[in-house]
């Protein structure tokens, strides 16, 4: 098996295409060498097979001997050899897997120097930069291969202090080489062997970090969260150094070919001059717009902006690119398809289906545009503007309002106990993360545009303000003109504008962008009538705002909800009537208050669908719990107090979740059925004497034998023919099930004879097909089910396929074959999953049902579904 490939490879398809192989960072620096003939720095990719290959059983046989193969190449083609003296070879050692995984992964820069390369190098070139690149090299590889735990850089920034300098470019040789003396003598303590001075030693250590990085917990935290396979293994990508920081004609940068957090037109991102490419990206130095490159540069930047619209051409999308210049020279060293926010997404979709130069098709713009992208621009914004203390980088937009926490540890504790967190740090690192995707928002004080904290915020849709260089973090408080903000004190940022408030501003719903329109009436024409989607509302604003988002109808109303808050001592009396005159007179009273609900969840859907799920917790929810019945006791309690007490001690359940709930409650309390059939039919009239035309479907819970829905259907329509027939109103409502236990999905096909409709419950169906209960296993042990893979993903974020998924193939396709007419949906929280969905559009179900303002993102996930199951586009690419 061949494991390494030069970047110039013939291969058998256009390398971009071989991201599986060489991954992302390679396949395109491929691209750009064999396709484009761009100025890229020789070099070559040892393959992910490698990878794979070493995690499973260690370094692959044969693997030494093709490295050594490709550096003897690449030593011919460079006229240096690795290690030598007087004009040495110097090599960067950079991770790229298939899937960006931005600063996740490991990279060693200027490996080949020892004490008597750099001895070379600063003949042949300038001491300052030779002993700078060695002090870089032998941080990272210290860092990176060694695993020495240590701030270098706080060491670096007192030799600094030291020499009376305050940039990076003014520190004399002679100080770097006590810098570069200082780390290799801390080698020698903290390993108890000297740092490696034969480069073909360094290049094997870095190669083995490099495959080690893989596995390194904040790389599987960031690829759990973006749900990337963890055998995919990285490719590892070995190229010629080239210097940003030889001098001051040399620099380093990044652009991206169109605004990535807006999608506007032109070039745009970061550079600095005398750099190399991590101090931009780590936020170590305040960098300069690329529009400023053309006064510093300008040939160079006439220069890369054409690369720039060669690139975006070619790959028919936005690109980003890292650069640098050596000695006025421009390389290209890595390009990829950019990442960008929500609102961008949106924008750039509908924009390269008008550009000439694209010219996309309305499906691949649809596959453009992710549903994280629709999810983002639905981000609540801050009403008014507020004082800003302190101003920085707008990288992530929308608004976040949280308490200020300075680690990521904090941050994460503070989330657990249920704190709304701003993670508040000078920059954020890969060791991070953890705390990151905790975070409403992300706040740092140096970086720019592209560094790590602005990259991963807006890829996962978190407001970031970043650079605000007028915020000074001490410990575990930050300072601003005077004012200091102390751990767990609130404060707001707008990654919009780039502000930072004191205090928590008002968040309103987002706007979002008018491109947003075009997506998803484009992704409502791949659907059609193929499938519907529904919202899971319970009051008439939320079928409003349901409807506004563009839902089809009402999935799941859930009555439970309407006994709640002050009409909970109607509930309680009915619980606690003594006789039938009693009972009737409560539920007459609950009957008039559901009515009313009834009539403003129909009037806001009026021609659409709404399903009605009668009554499903059981009754001791409205009654006191358990420590209020200990404490009343404990103290006696008289009179309508110690009746609710008693009564709670009836209801009680040992598992309320497999107790008398749903279609049990209502056979054993029959009336309150009656009672809830009655009121909807009666709202029923009243929508149709307004001039409307309502449509309505009883879902009636937990039903696990077709006895039962025999049973409590004749209950219903006896009061709904009842109430329509004395009204003198013609019309039909439709009764059916949630099909929530492994039996009703097994018995399927005896349950269909009896229902109008299947809606499946997946929340209820994949708890109890587990035997997880949700409230407790999600804190207390999916994580690390999660990080042992013995779950390959959270079942409650996304069906399980294996065994949730196949009850619900079963319990369709029995279902329909005993009922054709059978209509079948979902109203779980996987409705508005996207993965969940692909599966639904497989099943071929009617219609799937999420929370309102998941619908967007549910109209875009289908026609996702609908378009890859048609063969039109590959949209999971």
């Amino acid at each position: 098996m061949t494991y390494v490939f030069a970047f110039d490879h013939a291969h058998d398809r256009p390398p971009r295409e071989a991201k599986d192989l060489l991954g992302g960072k390679g396949a395109n620096l491929a691209e750009m060498t064999s396709v484009l003939k761009l100025p890229v720095p020789p070099g070559f990719t040892i393959s992910t097979e490698a990878c794979r290959a070493y995690v499973r059983s260690g370094w692959p046989d044969g693997l030494e001997d093709e490295i050594a193969q490709h550096v003897a190449e690449l030593e011919k083609h460079r006229g240096q050899t690795l290690g030598d003296r007087d004009d040495p070879l110097l090599v960067s050692v950079r991770s790229g897997a298939k899937f960006s995984m931005p600063g996740m992964m490991d990279t060693v820069l200027d490996l080949g120097l020892n004490d008597e390369t750099v001895a070379g190098l600063a003949q042949r070139t300038d001491p300052r930069f030779a002993y700078d690149s060695y002090r870089r090299f032998v941080m990272m590889y210290s860092r990176v291969v060694l695993g020495v735990a240590d701030d270098f850089e706080e060491r670096f920034e007192g030799a600094k202090a030291l020499a009376g300098v305050r940039d990076d470019a003014s520190v004399p040789p002679t100080v770097l080489q006590l810098v570069v003396n200082t780390y290799k003598d801390l080698v020698l303590e903290r390993t108890g062997k000297p740092f490696p001075q034969d480069p073909q030693e360094q290049l094997r250590g870095a190669v083995e970090a490099v495959f080690r990085s893989w596995s390194n917990p904040r790389a599987v935290a960031y690829r759990n969260r973006e749900h990337i396979a963890h055998d995919l293994g990285t490719a590892v990508n070995v190229q010629a150094m080239v210097f940003g920081n030889r001098d001051e004609r040399s620099g380093t940068g990044v652009a991206f070919t169109r605004e990535p957090a807006t999608g506007a037109s032109g070039a745009y991102g970061d550079f600095l001059v005398n750099a190399q490419g991590e101090d931009v990206v780590a936020g170590i130095r305040t960098t300069l717009p690329i529009s400023a490159l053309a006064d510093v540069f300008p040939t160079v930047h006439a220069e890369l902006v054409g690369y720039l619209d060669r690139l975006e051409e070619h790959y028919r999308d936005m690109c980003d690119v890292e650069f640098t210049i050596e000695q006025g020279k421009l390389w290209m060293l890595q390009t990829r398809v950019g990442k960008r926010s929500g609102a961008a997404a949106l924008r750039l979709a509908v924009a390269m289906t008008n550009d000439d130069r694209i010219a996309l098709s309305r499906t691949e713009a649809l596959a453009r545009v992710r549903p994280e992208h629709v999810d983002q621009v639905l981000h609540p914004r801050f009403e008014g503007a507020g004082d800003p203390i302190a101003k920085g980088l707008a990288a992530s937009p929308g608004g976040a309002v949280g308490n200020a926490y300075f680690t990521a540890d904090d941050a994460l504790a503070a989330s657990e106990r249920g704190e709304d967190v701003i993670l508040v740090r000078v920059e954020t690192s890969p060791d991070d993360v953890r705390g990151m995707q905790v975070s409403k928002g992300i706040l740092t004080t140096r970086g720019g545009l592209v560094s790590h904290a602005a990259v991963v915020a807006r890829g996962w849709g978190i407001p970031a303000v970043v650079g605000a260089e007028s915020i000074v973090i001490a410990g575990k408080n930050f300072s601003v003109d005077g004012l200091t903000v102390r751990e767990g004190q609130t404060i707001s940022i707008d990654g919009t504008t780039g502000t930072v408030m004191l205090g928590a501003l008002e968040l309103v719903d987002a706007s979002p962008p008018a491109e947003f329109d075009t997506i998803m009436e484009w992704a409502d024409e791949v659907r059609q009538d193929r499938i519907a989607i529904r919202a899971n509302a319970d009051t008439g604003p939320d079928a409003a705002r349901a409807r506004q988002w563009g839902a089809t109808g009402i999935g799941l109303c859930r009555t439970e909800h309407m006994f709640l808050g002050e009409r909970l001592p109607y509930v309680q009396k009915m619980i606690l009537a003594t006789d039938p005159e009693d009972e009737v007179a409560a539920l007459d009273a609950l009957a008039e208050l559901q009515r009313s609900d009834f009539v403003e969840i129909l009037e806001a859907m009026d021609g659409l669908p709404v399903t009605v799920r009668l009554l499903d917790p059981p009754l001791h929810e409205f009654l006191p719990g358990i420590e209020e019945i200990v404490a009343a006791e404990t103290k006696g309690v008289r009179g309508e107090e110690a009746k609710l007490v008693a009564a709670a001690r009836l209801w009680q359940e040992e598992n309320p979740m497999l107790g008398t709930r749903g279609v049990r409650l209502g056979i054993v309390k029959d009336g309150l059925y009656r009672m809830q059939a009655r009121a909807l039919a009666e709202a029923v009239v009243e929508r149709v004497i307004a001039g409307g035309s309502p449509t309505v479907e009883i879902m009636i819970p937990l039903v696990v034998d077709r006895a039962e829905l025999d049973l409590v259907r004749r209950w219903v329509s006896e009061e709904v023919d009842s109430v329509l027939g004395a009204a003198g109103v013609s019309g039909e409502i439709h009764i059916g099930t949630m099909i929530e236990t492994p039996r009703a999905a097994l018995l399927a096909s005896e349950i269909a004879k009896a229902a109008d409709f299947f809606s499946f419950g997946t929340n209820d169906l994949t708890q109890m097909t587990f035997g997880f209960s949700r409230d407790d296993v999600e804190g207390r042990m999916m994580s690390t089910y999660l990080e042992q893979s013995l779950l390959d993903r959270d079942p409650f974020d996304t069906i399980d396929r294996r065994g949730v998924g196949q009850l619900v193939r079963m319990g369709t396709e029995t279902g329909r074959a005993a009922n054709p007419n059978l209509l079948v949906g979902v109203c779980g929280e996987h409705g508005g999953d996207p993965e969940s969905i692909a599966l639904f559009v497989e099943l071929g179900l009617d219609y799937v049902s999420c929370s309102p303002f998941r619908v967007p993102v549910a109209r875009l996930a289908a026609a996702h579904a609908l378009l890859e199951a048609d063969g039109e586009t590959d949209v999971g690419a």
